[in-house]
């Protein structure tokens, strides 16, 4: 069975980082939060916020595919299609303390243009 509160969890971390609400998005993160990616390795959370939080460039829409919670841990699948015509899908594993995320490890899938790999 789905732990649903982590689901909500991740629901308003992925809401908060479309909105580029900061505010909602620390409190979703522990104090130890780490994040680590092609790009970062095990980064904190003043160096998330610094070089990886959205930067009021033009938005991409993100939807959410799947979510998929074990015990104190996720994966999240999400597309993201920008406005110049780039899309990606990225999958993320997060863990959790408590009900707070403790770290998040992204993995990059391929980026396409008007239906072509680029």
């Amino acid at each position: 069975m789905q732990d649903t509160k982590l689901t909500d969890v991740v629901r308003a971390y992925r809401g908060a980082y479309q909105a580029e609400d900061r505010e909602v998005a620390d409190a979703l993160l522990a104090e130890d939060f780490s994040f680590t990616s092609p790009n970062d390795d095990g980064i904190d959370k003043a160096t998330y916020f610094e070089r990886c939080w959205p930067n009021g460039d033009p938005k991409d829409e993100q939807r959410i595919e799947s979510i998929v919670v074990d015990g104190d841990q996720a994966f999240v699948t999400y597309s993201c299609h920008a406005p110049n015509g780039k899309s990606f899908r990225n999958t993320e594993f997060l863990t959790f303390s408590g009900e707070r995320i403790a770290s998040v490890d992204v993995y990059f899938g391929p980026v396409w243009q008007d239906g072509v790999l680029v």
